[in-house]
């Protein structure tokens, strides 16, 4: 019989539903009980802190991922994860960069709070947990399940406000599947390293590039900067009227990382123009293959909270797959 520990953070999987029709957190969590369907697998339930998912700091991930690897010390078999599916895929790439992964760790969570018609927690929650109890979900890093899908923590992003299937993972989808009869592993990712941080570097900021952009953000990012992520336009481009200031931050010794603001593919060198990224790559700045902003920040987090720095840094956060 597998033992899972099942680590609850709130968010709407545990809120309901108000007479006004307003979404907002319950005193008990409903998902405290364990599904009858578990008969088979031994379930704990800790709530681990009680926050909707834009209240979620990397203090607090930090804190999941330490409690998740006390966890495998005690020998628990895997470990489930409910969140709020704001901020659900930021923590669950921490987790996958700061946890091993030699029991699975599931991340679930819902968009129909529990007294709603059509809630879907219940069902996520006990599909997480089929996943986190299955031999085949070892070594697969942090995975997202929802939806009968499973993802990798690394790729995935919430694509939608309010529809169920909103969890997706673009360019690659999907790497598995929740079925009747359990889950189906179809894919795995290439490799995995893991940064047992204690502490997480403050002041690392994301900014979105657009048309007409000039220098006045990154001018005004405060002098304790410990990093930044741009996210750049197309292929990995920046207006001109951007670069002195972002040539500014960099002789500061500021890291910046920039990706595309692009839904599909990964920032890349290609366009010789003033605010090119060929040009962005020969001032120094560090280009990020096929992570989203939200989770290069992350990973700039972890390696600068890593003691990385220089070119170590930079082909820490470059390489998507460790």
């Amino acid at each position: 019989m597998k033992h899972i520990l099942a680590l609850h953070t709130s968010g709407t999987i545990s809120m309901t539903e108000n007479d006004a029709g307003d979404v907002v957190p319950s005193t008990n969590n409903p998902m405290m009980a364990v599904p009858a369907q578990l008969k088979d697998i031994t379930v704990s339930s800790e709530e681990i802190f009680n926050l909707p998912s834009p209240h979620v700091t990397p203090e607090k991930m930090l804190a999941l991922s330490q409690r998740i690897r006390q966890a495998e010390v005690d020998g628990i078999d895997g470990v489930v994860v409910t969140h709020g599916t704001d901020t659900l895929e930021e923590t669950a790439f921490f987790l996958d960069l700061t946890t091993p992964s030699t029991i699975p760790v599931v991340v679930t969570g819902a968009m129909r709070s529990s007294n709603e018609i059509g809630a879907d927690g219940n069902y996520n929650f006990l599909s997480a947990v089929r996943v986190a109890a299955s031999d085949q979900a070892r070594g697969m890093g942090c995975l997202v399940v929802m939806n009968d899908e499973i993802h990798t923590a690394r790729f995935v992003t919430k694509t939608h406000t309010t529809n169920v299937s909103t969890f997706r993972t673009p360019s690659f989808g999907p790497i598995g599947l929740v079925t009747k009869n359990g889950p189906r592993f179809f894919e795995k990712l290439l490799q995995k390293g893991m940064a047992p941080i204690d502490h997480v570097v403050p002041n690392v900021y994301l900014i979105k590039a657009y048309a007409g952009m000039d220098g006045t953000l990154f001018d005004a990012l405060p002098k304790a900067t410990s990093g930044l992520v741009i996210e750049a336009l197309g292929a990995g481009n920046l207006p001109p009227a951007t670069l002195p200031a972002l040539q500014r931050l960099l002789a500061r010794g500021v890291p910046v990382v920039l990706v595309s603001r692009c839904f599909n593919g990964m920032a890349e060198d290609i366009y010789d123009y003033e605010g090119g990224g060929v040009g962005l790559k020969q001032m120094g700045v560090t280009f990020c293959q096929g992570l989203n902003g939200q989770k290069a920040r992350i990973k700039l987090i972890v390696g600068l909270s890593s003691g990385l720095n220089g070119q170590a840094l930079a082909e820490y956060v470059n390489n998507a797959v460790s």
